[in-house]
């Protein structure tokens, strides 16, 4: 045997294997070397790949055979290339792709972080993790430097004009020293370097600890059965939020309750219509594989499951939103008073969504859908590769409470992939920091008198060395923030140009701020990117108003973005968020920048707390981001002399933009969101009377409309400016003001008007028209009269 194969102690290896699946445990192989040493770290571990009978295996990265060189793991000679010793590709995943094998089961998982090209992809590693079953191990090959300089996956992370030698490892430097601590305290974790012995530590001898007694004999949990029984009786308009960490049986747990759904359906002699969407089909593979095992006797195609008693049918979420906002409005009432609906020609007496990894797909989709579907679930994984569900749970938390407030839900504790203790898990939760935490505001003047709190810019080289400190402001954002990945750690301690600022002290933070320094350009770059001939990586909110919004000068100019704020729960509403963003304002203008802005998904409450604290419309994107599924709005605050006209120019641009987009492109923007743009534009014109802003036409126009003379349509440009007028005097407050406005920009026809205001007729729309004008009119009046009196 090569001096490779024995280092790596392969027999060795298979015993520690045994031991760990004795427990239902997992393990990890750290597997090291220097740069040089890649192809021997590579053929050690392809032995073990080909001796080991697995069952699931995967590698992630190149081909490990791409050696010029290939060593026969069972004699010291060299060989020529032979099929055997390469990787089949079907069993070689880019890491980029890691999220595709999300829902898949793995017995094995290779990650080659060691090979030329090569780096660490945080996500991928925190993705096909979770894949791994009880007994299944992860091998990471890793440089044996430390982490002392960026790796090859950095090149993700480096904006114009920087390179990854350039930037920082502190992400690296701090990953392979809590690796190397947890190697010394955990049994699961072994550590190799080419030439030399294995380290590990021998697996503590014990059973697997038994769990109370479940009656139900599909479920292998308690609280599994628990939410099987929730499941399949579902209540309308109460929906039930199940949460999980990986490897709970959570997607189990949906194909047990189809199955059970269907055969009650069968038994009533009914026809049962469940949809079921996720982020992508593959995520949803065990829900279809539990379902064909518990219903025999249904066929599955590629997309559904048809059996007795009704179908189970993947429909992707923009398929779905699609399919919504195409759904018969009068759905509800035809539901509760005949009890039947249709769809797509089919007749089913009983419709239900269940949405699996509900925290991947945007809050506003999953919003829509909560309306559209009487009855309707939500699961998702909580800590996890997802990173989301607390930020999930804390953000749709409100939308559940305002429209369903008698929603329930679940949480499922157990593991089921593995046993508890599960040495994998612990290593992953801790290095990618999964299960962060916001920590507790300790002391009365925190929660009290959130005003004293002190602000403060902090280093991320202090910020690495303070585990605590990382972990509770890792916690804060992504409780804040509802897609957080593990590549975002690195970027929180790597981004090149990137800015932190604390609300409170580091072990116990309140809020925080990131941002990160953008533009800068030379003028010749900057026309370059402008006309669409160059694209430098980064710089999101500089590129986006040279090229969207035409303001080349946005690229010359010193911007700063802040990608993340966050507040922590306990102390939202006390103008902690107003403070952080003060303080950073004070800041940039110090540093010499010109615009400080933001980007995000335009929710009307997330809209507005910026608007309030100063910040100006400059951009609104015309579809729907992939990520949010809401339209992006870019906001600016101006900084400087330069910022301030920077700002102006921007401003005017949108506010003329605006009434086109929204009669064209953005005809089904929300009305709520609607009236809060409106009200940005309008706030630009000079204050004064609101009634001189009504000229003596349009208000006999207005007048001739309330009477019922005049055909609205004829006079809508009087409405349109009597709502710009109202939006200006902070008037469009009530939802019927705001369909008025949709009705007046976006041309939002009758039945849409009916269906959101519950009319009945075309003759009660038309007179909710009129009064609706007319209430306008006489609250301008009031307004007026007292702008005169004073």
């Amino acid at each position: 045997m090569s001096q490779c194969s024995s280092s790596f102690e392969i027999n060795r290896l298979e015993s520690w294997r045994h031991s760990l699946s004795e427990r239902r445990w997992r393990g990890l192989v750290w597997v090291t070397g220097a740069a040089g040493e890649a192809d021997a770290c590579l053929a050690g571990v392809r032995g073990w790949w080909l001796q080991g009978n697995w069952q699931a295996p995967l590698w992630v990265g190149g081909d490990p055979a791409s050696s010029s060189e290939p060593i026969d793991p069972r004699s010291s000679r060299s060989i020529a290339p032979r099929s055997s010793l390469f990787i089949e590709p079907r069993s070689r995943l880019s890491p980029a792709k890691a999220r595709t094998r999300l829902g898949s089961e793995h017995d094995l998982v290779v990650i080659d972080a060691l090979s030329p090209g090569h780096g660490l992809d945080p996500d991928a590693l925190g993705a096909l993790a979770g894949t791994l079953v009880a007994g299944g191990v992860l091998v990471l090959l890793t440089p044996d430097d430390g982490g002392a300089r960026p790796d090859a996956d950095y090149a993700r992370l480096a904006a114009y004009p920087w390179t990854p030698e350039q930037m920082t490892s502190r992400y690296l430097r701090r990953f392979h020293s809590r690796l190397a601590e947890l190697a010394q305290q955990l049994p699961g974790i072994a550590c190799w370097r080419s030439g030399q012995s294995l380290k590990c530590q021998d697996v503590p001898a014990g059973s697997v600890t038994q769990s109370e007694p479940v009656q139900d004999e599909e479920c292998l949990t308690l609280d599994q059965a628990q939410a099987v029984d929730n499941l399949t009786r579902l209540k309308r308009r109460r929906p039930f939020v199940l949460t999980a960490d990986r490897g709970r049986g959570k997607s189990s747990a949906l194909g047990i309750a189809c199955a059970r759904l269907l055969e009650k359906a069968a038994a009533r002699h009914e026809e049962l219509d469940i949809v079921l969407t996720a982020p992508r089909l593959d995520a949803v593979a065990p829900v279809f594989e539990r379902l064909a095992a518990l219903c025999p006797q249904g066929e599955r195609s590629a997309n559904a499951f048809e059996a007795t008693g009704g179908s189970v049918r993947f429909m992707a979420p923009d398929a779905l939103s699609a399919m919504v906002s195409g759904i018969d409005k009068s759905f509800d009432r035809q539901e509760s008073s005949t009890g039947r609906h249709s769809h797509g020609g089919m007749k089913t007496q009983h419709r239900l969504l269940l949405v699996d990894e509900a925290a991947a797909i945007p809050a506003a989709l999953l919003a829509e859908w909560l309306l559209a579907f009487p009855r309707i679930a939500f699961a998702t994984t909580e800590h996890g590769y997802e990173g989301s569900g607390r930020g999930f749970a804390l953000r749709f938390r409100r939308r559940l409470d305002e429209l369903t407030p008698q929603w329930r839900s679940l949480h499922l504790k157990t593991p089921v992939r593995w046993a508890q203790g599960d040495p994998l898990e612990i290593v992953t939760s801790r290095l990618l920091l999964l299960d962060a935490e916001p920590g507790d505001i300790t002391g009365d003047d925190a929660v009290s008198q959130p005003g004293r709190l002190p602000i403060c810019l902090f280093d991320s080289d202090q910020l690495v060395t303070n585990e605590v400190a990382l972990a509770r402001l890792f916690g804060l954002l992504v409780q804040a923030h509802y897609r957080t990945t593990p590549a975002d750690l690195r970027a929180l301690l790597d981004a090149p140009g990137g800015h932190l600022m604390l609300l409170g002290e580091p072990s116990t933070p309140a809020g925080v701020i990131v941002s990160l320094d953008e533009g800068g350009f030379e003028a010749e770059l900057a026309e370059a990117v402008a006309r669409g001939e160059r694209r430098p990586r980064g710089h999101l909110l500089a590129q986006s108003l040279a090229v969207h919004a035409g303001e080349r000068e946005a690229l010359t100019a010193r911007v700063r973005r802040i990608s993340r704020i966050a507040v922590h729960p306990e102390m939202r509403r006390q103008g902690g968020g107003s403070r952080l963003l003060e303080a950073a304002r004070k800041q940039a203008e110090h540093d010499g920048i010109d615009l400080l802005g933001a980007s995000f998904g335009a929710d009307p409450e997330l809209l507005s707390f910026w608007l309030n604290q100063g910040y100006r419309i400059v951009r609104l994107g015309l579809t729907r981001e992939a990520a949010t599924g809401e339209h992006a709005v870019m906001v600016v605050h101006p900084c400087s002399e330069h910022g301030y006209m920077l700002s102006e120019r921007l401003a005017r641009r949108f506010q003329c933009q605006l009434p086109g987009l929204l009669a064209f492109e953005l005809r089904t923007l929300s009305p709520a969101l609607v009236a809060i743009l409106l009200e940005a534009v309008a706030g630009e014109r000079e204050a004064g009377e609101p009634q001189a802003c009504i000229s003596a036409i349009q208000r006999q126009d207005l007048n001739d409309v309330v009477a019922g003379g005049r055909e609205p349509a004829l006079a809508r440009p009087a409405i349109q400016n009597l709502v710009m007028t109202a939006a200006g005097a902070g008037c469009l407050t009530t939802v019927d003001a705001q369909w008025l406005a949709a009705w007046a920009f976006q041309g939002r026809d009758e039945a849409a008007l009916a269906h959101a205001l519950s009319l009945t007729g075309r003759a009660q729309v038309k007179q909710w028209r009129r009064s609706t004008v007319a209430a306008l009119l006489d609250g301008l009046d009031s307004l007026s009269k007292r702008y005169q009196q004073g």
